[in-house]
């Protein structure tokens, strides 16, 4: 939680498919959505784009472990996430996060 910004506006949109403003809001959520996982092994996060713009950045990848989600047996997941940060008082916070399950091709878009 501490990479988070505290200052407002900060939003989730989540890989559950919830979405939430404001730091009072996330902090009462963040608790609920990490005990959810359990037995997580081999955290990566692969970067494909980041930009620094500024005050502001972006990264946009895919987090990759093997875990276990609601007491399911532990599975490989990969999610693709964008985070985007803003830098206040000299550190870089997050400001949202949007996260969901890729599709399963994701090539170009036929026509």
């Amino acid at each position: 939680m501490e990479l988070w910004s505290h200052r407002d506006p900060v939003t989730l949109f989540g890989a559950a498919g919830m979405f939430t403003s404001g730091w009072d809001e996330l902090c009462e959520l963040f608790p609920w959505i990490a005990s959810r996982f359990s037995n997580v092994i081999d955290y990566r996060y692969d970067v494909e784009v980041a930009d620094l713009i500024g005050e502001m950045a972006y990264v946009i990848g895919y987090e990759r472990f093997t875990g276990s989600i609601d007491d399911r047996p532990p599975e490989e997941v990969t999610v693709r996430s964008t985070h985007v940060y803003r830098r206040e008082d000299g550190q870089w916070k997050i400001v949202h996060r949007h996260g969901d399950n890729p599709p399963a091709w994701e090539g170009p878009n036929p026509q």
